[in-house]
This record gives structure tokens, C-alpha cells and sequence, in this order.
């Protein structure tokens, strides 16, 4: 965890980097933490997965291809 002493808050730059990295900063003053700075938690979007299986049945239609069957039988030799 990154730390900063009271003197060094006038770097601001370097702070506000480790802070939109999501990194929590300890405050210090001589050498004792006396403070936690915690970057705020913005709501991230819901992920929109693309639908494999319309892709995979656009691509390849109504054909099965070997392989799963191999994996299948193979899987006990390792």
C-alpha cells in the first residue's frame, strides 16, 4: 500500500494517480499511519456479453463439429 507523509499531499499528481488506480494510501506523520485515503468507488456498467451461441450458429449453421468427443476420451490419459 502506497504511503505519503503530510509534507509530501503537495505532490498532488502522483496521489491522485494512485488513487484512480484504485490503490488505497496511507497517511502518515512521522512514521506512525495516521489517517487511510480510499479512492471512491464509481458504479461500473453491467458487462453486455455478445451471444455466442447466434454467433457460433450464424458462423457454422446446424453442423456438429468432432471434438468435444476427443477431449471427452483423452481426458483420463493426463
Amino acid at each position: 500500500m502506497p504511503s505519503v507523509n503530510i509534507r509530501q499531499l503537495r505532490d498532488t499528481r502522483r496521489l491522485k494517480a494512485w488513487l484512480r488506480a484504485g490503490k488505497t494510501v496511507e497517511l502518515r506523520e512521522r512514521d506512525s499511519v495516521i489517517a487511510h485515503i480510499v479512492p471512491e468507488k464509481g458504479e461500473q456498467a453491467a458487462v453486455q456479453w455478445p451471444d455466442f451461441a447466434a454467433r457460433a450458429k450464424e458462423i457454422l449453421g446446424d453442423r456438429v463439429l468432432p471434438g468435444g468427443d476427443i477431449v471427452i476420451e483423452e481426458r483420463g490419459r493426463y
